[in-house]
């Protein structure tokens, strides 16, 4: 399940894309996970560890990827830090809740990030409250950011 934290709190690493540029594993670039989001945010393809075909930039390197994108990634596979992903824009939002479909991940959002029309499950963690939907969403997140 994904849990919110919305607004200021200690122990998030709020710069992503310098964490990211110091951290990152190379290997993570050739997840299927890892190719689809690249595919879907950034409209980019992986060749290889090291190399993204960018329809905008050409051949890029995974440091010039979207904030967004590195972001997820950092949700994905740095399971030992909270991360601010209002680094992400809104076309994030259903890879952050796939990231969080089997295992707990833990965000902060500094915004109310837009998951959608549909049903969802997320625990603002600022009230300990599990919301379903965007407008019980808004309604728990409201007050904090």
């Amino acid at each position: 399940m994904l849990n919110i934290y919305f607004g200021d709190t200690d122990d998030v690493i709020y710069n992503t894309a310098v964490y990211f540029k110091n951290t990152y594993n190379e290997k993570w670039l050739t997840k299927e996970l890892t190719k689809q989001m690249i595919l879907d945010v950034d409209k980019s393809e992986v060749v290889s560890e090291k190399v993204i075909n960018s329809p905008v930039l050409g051949m890029i390197s995974p440091e010039q990827l979207s904030g967004g994108v590195k972001t997820l990634m950092l949700v994905a596979y740095d399971k030992k830090h909270v991360f601010n992903a209002s680094t992400c824009g809104d076309n994030c939002a259903k890879w952050l809740l796939k990231i969080a479909e089997n295992e707990k991940r833990e965000i902060n959002l500094r915004h109310i990030m837009n998951f959608g029309d549909g049903e969802f499950k997320i625990r603002v963690l600022n009230t300990n409250r599990i919301v379903h939907n965007m407008k019980e969403l808004i309604l728990e997140a409201g007050r904090y950011v």
